[in-house]
Formats: structure tokens, sequence, C-alpha cells
């Protein structure tokens, strides 16, 4: 028998742009439906994604700090890895997340329906449940929220489950003596650092000319030359052009920038070189919504699509494609159908790499800057000036700051080093608010820690940092 729902909004999908839409939207006092085609809340970066990942790049991390302690003076024994227990962990994380979005969904009165929604027109859903039943929801606004998925190129598809997308290579199956990552972008970094960690012997293959191509060059090389300790190989400016996959391994075609070929065997592949919008088998063609070439849906600054009674939020709704960024936009929609003024108007969206050391970026980048001969003052503060550097071995890292010459206003801030993903906070907060430099310097920071670096940064610009000398131009 096919049910009718109707609802305020219909929330399609619960990851993180879905499921803070849903609860904004019903602290706003709307009746929420929150449809989704898993049986639980969460989304890839709860399950497949974001937190799995970085349980295990906690994992890995811990295994490098018992490694460089014998520096200190601390010995350890060899790590004893139990992967049953390793997956278990992971599983355990994900399962208290997942719990705790539930009681929240709730608590809120947010209706969750387990199915699987495309549009029929711009005001009603057809919904497909689990066990064949079909229904349908009429709604008066539809947000969309189905997220982004590893891309795959018909090359690699296989058909085997040694040739992995990300979500496989999160499941842990083994760890896999020799392991062949396509793809140095930031997916691939995270997840061959967390298997080379664990054993396995990781190569690494970008076709560009460096690793984390959207990052900043100074900000990669700590990073780039610590990975280069901790893998196998990495290949830049090379392609893959075929993999042959056998019951003895995979065995994969490389070739160079300059022509010359090379087959490699391995255990195990990691394809990842990107992720691409869920926008199709939506039904969308059934409203207004038009979708990109790219095959994003097209917003406005509310985040309101062309079809005025649907929105889009998060990886479906254009780049960057991170969570935090989806998490905005869901508070815009919600002030939006509240009837308050909103707009996705923020200038600092952070991004982080979270390989050790972490990489972290927001606002104007050196490279952009230069791109639009644009005049700025960059500043740097290497972490060898820092204490609490110095005090954990941990002096590979540095503090950019990039601002306006005349206004010293801070226009963007680069950091690599251990925690940068929770140094970067600050930073964005600077650029997001207007601040100058001497708004930093003059902020006392807690000492000794490395968010003294930002300060003295800062300090940097005004004038001279307490603890580095630039000799001024004449």
């Amino acid at each position: 028998m096919s049910t009718v729902l109707e609802t305020d909004v219909v929330v399609i999908g619960a990851g993180p742009g879905g499921y803070p839409a849903a609860f904004a939207c019903a602290d706003h006092g709307l009746k929420v439906t929150l449809v989704n085609a898993e049986t639980q809340p969460g989304g890839v970066c709860l399950h497949r994604g974001c937190i799995p990942s970085k349980a295990l790049l906690h994992v890995a991390k811990l295994i490098h700090e018992a490694h460089d302690a014998s520096a200190c003076g601390l010995t350890f024994g060899k790590p004893q890895l139990d992967l049953t227990a390793l997956r278990g962990f992971k599983n355990s994380v994900i399962e208290k997340l997942v719990g705790g979005v539930g009681q929240l969904c709730q608590a809120r009165g947010v209706q969750y329906v387990n199915a699987r929604a495309t549009f029929a027109d711009s005001q009603s859903l057809s919904l497909q449940y689990p066990d064949g039943t079909t229904g349908s929801l009429r709604f008066r606004h539809a947000i969309l929220a189905s997220g982004s998925s590893p891309a795959m190129p018909a090359l690699f598809q296989k058909n085997d489950p040694r040739v992995m997308d990300s979500t496989g290579a999160l499941q842990l199956d083994e760890i896999p003596p020799r392991m062949l990552v396509i793809g140095g972008g930031y997916i691939g970094l995270e997840m061959g650092s967390v298997y080379a960690s664990l054993g396995s012997r990781v190569v690494v293959v970008e076709m560009l000319p460096g690793l984390l191509m959207g990052a900043d060059r100074e900000l990669v090389r700590p990073l780039q030359k610590r990975l280069e300790g901790l893998f196998e190989a990495i290949h830049l400016n090379t392609r893959v052009e075929s993999l042959d996959v056998t019951p003895s391994g995979i065995t994969a075609r490389l070739i160079a920038e300059n022509g010359t070929a090379i087959e490699e065997r391995f255990d195990r592949v990691l394809v990842s070189i990107g992720r691409r919008p869920n926008s199709q088998n939506l039904g969308l063609e059934n409203t207004r919504v038009q979708v990109d070439a790219k095959g994003f849906v097209t917003v406005d600054p509310q985040r309101r699509t062309t079809d005025p009674n649907i929105f889009a939020v998060g990886d479906v709704a254009g780049e960057p494609m991170l969570a935090h960024k989806a998490t905005r936009e869901a508070k815009i929609v919600a002030e939006t159908l509240a009837g308050e003024p909103a707009s996705f108007d923020n200038v600092a969206i952070p991004a982080v790499v979270f390989t050790d050391p972490e990489v972290a970026w927001c606002g104007l980048t050196e490279t952009q800057a230069k791109a639009e001969n644009r005049e700025v003052l960059v500043v740097r503060f290497p972490w060898a000036a820092s204490g609490r550097a110095q005090s954990i071995a941990r002096t590979e890292g540095l503090t950019k700051l990039i601002v306006d010459p005349k206004t010293q206003r801070v226009l963007g801030v680069g950091i690599v080093g251990a925690g940068a993903g929770e140094l970067i906070a600050e930073a964005a907060l600077a650029v997001e608010t207007a601040a100058v430099a001497r708004d930093l310097a003059d902020t006392i920071h807690a000492h000794p820690t490395l968010s003294e670096t930002l300060m003295e940064a800062a300090e940097a610009i005004i004038g001279q940092a307490t603890h580095m000398y630039r000799p001024k131009r004449k």
C-alpha cells in the first residue's frame, strides 16, 4: 500500500549538510521530515569518510609517536596489530556518534524516513522503501543534501574488492604487503599514511607535478619530506595506463612524464582521484532545478536552486566539498526559511589535510595572490623558533600570514605542522572578522603553545617577533 506523508520541509540526505539542516529548521518551529536511503543518519562523513578516517589516522599517529620517542630516551617495543580490535575501535566511534545524532533527531521532533527519494515534481517526492513498498511525500520546501561519491573511471572499474575507493579502504579488510595509491590528493595521502603506518609498502602515483596541488607549495614541502620517508615511493607527473587484475595480484602499468613505462605488482589499489556530486537519478528533471556541466546543482547565496521551492547544500551544491561548509550552508537555508536575513557570504572556509604533519589554510593563499597579481605582504614564522615545537620535537612546522600591505588586514593564513587543523580555527576567525595583524599580535596567547606562532607571525608584520629577527629593508 502506498503511503502519503506531508511536511513543511523535507531534507533529502542525512550527512553533515542534511541533518544540521533538519535540526535547524526544527529549531525554528518548522515541521521537518528527514529522508535518507540509509537506515541511520550521518552520511558519508560519519559512516565512510571524515570520522572513520580520522580514527585510523589517530592510531597511525600513535605508532609514529612511539617510534619517534626513542629520540627522547624512551623506547617501546614493535607495535602488535590486532586488526579485528582496530576495526572494532573505528566502528565504535561511528556507532556512538550515529546514536547521538539519532537521539537529537528524536528530541527535536524530526521525522526520520528510511527511503530512497526522487522528485515527482516541485512539491512532492516519490519514496521507495527498503522492503519494496512505495509512498509519496508532499512538501512546501525541500533541501537537497545528497552529497557526493568517489570518482571511479571506467579504466579502474574491475569489480574486484582489491581495487578500492575510499569506502573500501576504510573497511580495513587486510593490511596488504604492497599497495598502490592512485592520486596525491588529501584522501590518497591520508589513507596511504594509515596503511603505511600499519605495515603496507605504499606507492603513490600522481599525474600532476606535485602532491596536494590545491595547497600552497611551501606548506606541502615539509609534509612531502616526511611522506618520502614513510612511503616506498612517490611518482609525480605519472599516470596509470592500465590495471591487470589476476588472482596473484594487480599489475599496474605506469607512464612517466618522459614516456617511460614501468610495470609493478601490488596486492591492493586505492583509487582516490576525487569525488563527484550525487545529482543524478533524483528526478531533478521533473523540477526547475538546474545542474551545471560538472554535476553541481546551481544555487544562489541563500542556497536556493533555480526552483524556488528547492534548496541545496553540501557537496551537491558546489565546491569546496567539505563537511563544515555543508553545515554552514544548512544553517543559512534554515534561517532563510524562517524569514531571517541570511546569505552564504563567508570569506574563510578552512581546509585541513589530516596527515602527519597536518596542513591547513584559509582565506587568500600566496599562490592565489600571485595569480591575481595582487599585492600582499607575506610573513613566515618557522616552528624551529617555537618553544612548544622544540619541546615536542616537531620543528618542521611553519605558520604563514598573508596580509594587506596598506591596512595590515589578515587576508589568509597557512599552517603546516602538528595540530595545524586545530590552529586554523583562530586564523579563520581573523580572516572572517577582517582582523588586522595587531589584533593577533596584541592578543595574549598562552605560553608555551603552538598558537603563539600566529601571534609572533603577526608581531613580525607590525615590528619584530620576540623569537625571530627580520632585518628591516632599507
